[in-house]
């Protein structure tokens, strides 16, 4: 996806700071400020901008990049933090709307995430040992348990282990518990979308730990994450902020959570045999009704209630359709104007033969983009090394052999030749996946006795099939310089045995058979 419309998508839909956006798209806290500046400008609503391709946004965005002007320059505005910290005191006040009043007074106050984080900082100067403060709705924090939990085949009597996969809400400590098969990036995005449809919809943030099905790399501040993890996020208009490499306050909320489901769950469940991964779930999703009713003595609520009022409200709506599972790939389009995928090939339009294309693919379909637009649609191959091929993505050449020919017209003008030729037709359209490729190496073999006769190309065909080499340019030498005559005078024996024994050739023996049915019928 383009890093502007990454940029816009996180600034304006998940509120952002530029340095959160820097920290989770590589680009720089400069760019982020003048591709906010441009769209500003353009005074367009954002799913529009964000429909363009990715030429178009260069165009609006990159090239007419705003110049900073010392004069545009706003100075920093902070807010009297013993003030903050005594209004927050009073009941019923919040920061947002605390926020929203210094805003009206001072317009060139930062954004509302960067005074959260500002008044957290502040908070940790006068009491180090203070927890950390989580907002309402913000912040889902996920981790796998190092505890796993035995599946045993009833059929193998193997014994494989569950995933535990656990994510906790910030502010209410709200926790939601999932067991998979494997910790794959597929299981780990299954495990998000039951979460978000047990909270009934989608926080701010998502803080995972890096795991490969979630980050890529995480250095010095810069996060590549997971292409499909990243899918998912766009999907659902999420953010994701993953922890610190060591550094575990990060995700305390989490850790403190999962060491709580070891207690009072799993460690309820270590006496049950499991045979499949959805019984496993079932009970635990009854025990973790009770975890979440349990009230907590510090708060006298308990997690479910604390949901309720203090993150429930504050989530993202659920998209009606759930999300489909995607991963992503990126390959060259090779000569033959195909891509390959997991050992099967997918047609582009020839025009883009030596091309970098991005793959998107699901159980069911497979698309190619070529910077950013669609340039083929193919179903999933079910099959490996076979090939979706689209008739219109052929050369004007190929499309006509392909409509033109057939198998059996190139069959009847390979039995005028011989039935080594024969042979070695059937043999080259049966290794071919594309048709218009098998027929145009057919046609090219089969004009050859044109010019060399058909006794020649009968006898080259036999080298051909001895050999197991079926290449136009090998066949043209053997014309050429007539050296199959070497080859059948010193593998003559060898050649008639093979060509007796070959799948198309009847032999002498079934046309005996049918010569005696033939008879009795006459004598009936």
């Amino acid at each position: 996806m383009s890093k502007i419309k990454e940029v816009l998508r996180l600034k304006y839909r998940n509120q952002l700071s530029n340095r959160q956006i820097q920290t989770m798209t590589g680009v720089s806290r400069n760019s982020v400020a003048n591709y906010t500046k441009s769209y500003i400008a353009l005074n367009a609503p954002l799913d529009e901008v964000l429909s363009l391709s990715d030429k178009e946004l260069s165009e609006l965005f990159v090239s007419s990049k705003p110049k900073k002007h010392p004069a545009d320059r706003l100075e920093t505005i902070h807010p009297d933090w013993n003030e903050v910290k005594q209004e927050l005191s009073k009941k019923g006040m919040t920061k947002l709307l605390l926020w929203q009043e210094y805003k009206e007074k001072n317009p060139n106050l930062y954004s509302y995430s960067q005074f959260n984080r500002y008044y957290a900082k502040y908070v940790k100067k006068l009491n180090p040992s203070m927890r950390q403060i989580h907002y309402n709705g913000d912040k889902l924090f996920v981790d796998y348990s190092g505890l796993t939990i035995p599946i045993v085949n009833q059929v193998t009597g193997e014994i494989s282990k569950a995933q535990i996969f656990v994510c906790v809400l910030g502010a209410s400590g709200y926790t939601f518990v999932h067991a998979t098969p494997t910790q794959s990036t597929k299981h780990f995005i299954e495990s998000h979308v039951q979460a978000f449809h047990f909270y009934g919809g989608v926080p701010n943030i998502l803080v995972p730990d890096n795991l490969k099905a979630a980050v890529i790399s995480n250095k010095k501040g810069v996060v590549k994450l997971n292409e499909s993890y990243a899918d998912m996020a766009r999907y659902y208009n999420v953010a994701i902020e993953p922890a610190r490499p060591y550094k575990p306050q990060d995700k305390s909320k989490v850790e403190l959570g999962v060491k709580a489901i070891q207690r009072w769950i799993l460690m309820k469940l270590r006496h049950h045999t499991f045979f499949s991964v959805d019984e496993l779930n079932q009970q635990i999703n009854l025990l973790l009704d009770g975890y979440n009713n349990k009230i907590v003595r510090r708060l006298k609520k308990s997690r479910t209630e604390l949901f309720a009022l203090l993150d429930k409200p504050y989530l993202h709506p659920l998209r009606s359709n759930q999300y489909i599972f995607k991963e992503f790939e990126r390959a060259t389009v090779d000569v033959t104007y195909h891509v390959e995928l997991e050992g099967s090939g997918y047609s582009v339009p020839y025009i883009h033969i030596g091309k970098k294309v991005d793959i998107t693919y699901t159980s069911t379909s497979v698309i190619i983009s070529l910077a950013g637009e669609i340039i083929a649609h193919h179903p999933k191959m079910s099959q490996r090394y076979h090939d979706s091929t689209i008739l219109s993505h052929l050369p004007d050449e190929y499309q006509r052999q392909y409509e033109k020919w057939n198998p059996r017209r190139i069959l009847n003008w390979a039995n005028s030749i011989g039935i080594y030729t024969t042979a070695l037709m059937e043999s080259i359209m049966n290794k071919r996946e594309h048709p218009a490729k098998a027929y145009r190496a057919c046609i090219a073999i089969l004009s050859f006795s044109k010019t060399y006769g058909n006794h020649a190309l009968e006898g080259v065909a036999t080298v051909a099939l001895d050999v197991n080499n079926y290449k136009v340019a090998f066949i043209e030498s053997m014309l050429k310089t007539k050296s199959y005559l070497l080859h059948n005078q010193s593998t003559a024996s060898a050649n008639n045995t093979y060509m007796n024994q070959h799948e198309n050739i009847r032999g002498s023996a079934y046309y005996a058979q049918q010569l005696s049915k033939n008879s009795e019928v006459v004598e009936s």
